[in-house]
């Protein structure tokens, strides 16, 4: 479809921009909610592991967001128990800039994100993009968001 090709296109560009070291190149999601014991992933196991081939009634279960910094594949995940908001996003990349290194943190002159388009991400919601904002006034680094259809 043309007007998909025209946002990768238009992604692919802003990437090209962004070869400096200076830029730290992450592509940000969260997925879908996932079940926590014995009987995740519907009974089935993968390897020798045991699973539970029924539901027993619990009712844990967590969201997971990650980030991944393009330039290294280094993954950071969080698991959420609530739902996937903006602040569950926005919370997520305060929590990987504490992680990252203080020499890394002060060689970063811009954070460049892919993200989806999503309900929870979107750069029409009132929340996500106030969080980002505020993330951005607290690190003093621009961040320039790049969206997937």
């Amino acid at each position: 479809m043309p007007q998909t090709d025209d946002i990768f296109n238009n992604i692919k560009d802003f990437e090209n921009l962004a070869t400096s070291e200076s830029v730290k190149r992450l592509s940000m999601d969260c997925k879908a909610t996932v079940n926590i014991g014995d009987y995740s992933r519907g009974g089935k196991i993968r390897g020798d592991n045991q699973a539970s081939d029924h539901d027993m009634g619990c009712k844990e279960k967590y969201i997971p967001c990650g980030i991944v910094d393009e330039d290294n594949g280094q993954l950071h995940i969080i698991f959420g128990s609530s739902y996937k908001t903006s602040d569950f996003i926005v919370d997520n990349l305060i929590h990987w800039w504490k992680t990252i290194t203080s020499e890394q943190r002060q060689d970063t002159e811009l954070i460049q994100i892919k993200i989806d388009n999503g309900s929870e991400s979107s750069g029409v919601r009132t929340q996500s993009l106030k969080r980002m904002v505020e993330f951005v006034d607290q690190i003093q680094r621009p961040i320039q968001l790049l969206y997937y259809p």
